[in-house]
């Protein structure tokens, strides 16, 4: 009775444990702004802010993180409520997402960067991960934070 005592907190610790997600370093030079001073109209023609919109199930559990490849390039890790400006060629481009539950969630998805694309918010769901061109500032913008470069 005892030993299955232990097992068991051990494998609850580890499955807490496992959830971490090793950071990437970012190949790109994000645009530094302070969250006060970005208006939409400053953004498109390349110039995109990227944000994470994980909820709050995957704050509790510390699954928010999520590592973002760009065109095959290491573009960091954007964390809850997290975002950067970044500079993107127009034309189609590929981004790569990868968040760690009890396994890795790795997607994949393709758009197309226009003079009108302006925000992209990307978010870890329970089974994989989502990109969604929204072009406006999320309900809580005001508690979001810049993530520098890494």
């Amino acid at each position: 009775m005892k030993n299955t005592k232990h097992y068991f907190i051990i494998a609850i610790l580890l499955l807490l444990v496992s959830c971490g997600l090793k950071p990437i370093e970012s190949d790109y030079q994000f645009i530094d702004s302070e969250i006060e001073t970005i208006k939409l109209d400053d953004l498109g023609n390349g110039k995109i802010l990227i944000h994470n919109g994980a909820n709050v199930f995957h704050k509790i559990d510390e699954t928010s993180s999520l590592n973002i490849w760009i065109n095959d390039r290491p573009a960091g890790q954007l964390k809850a409520s997290e975002y950067v400006i970044i500079k993107l060629n127009e034309g189609s481009n590929t981004l790569r997402l990868l968040h760690k539950d009890v396994v890795n969630m790795r997607s994949e998805h393709h758009i197309t960067i226009n003079d009108s694309t302006k925000i992209i918010m990307v978010k870890p769901t329970i089974t994989s991960n989502k990109l969604e061109v929204t072009n406006e500032f999320p309900r809580n913008w005001h508690k979001f934070s810049y993530k520098s470069s890494q």
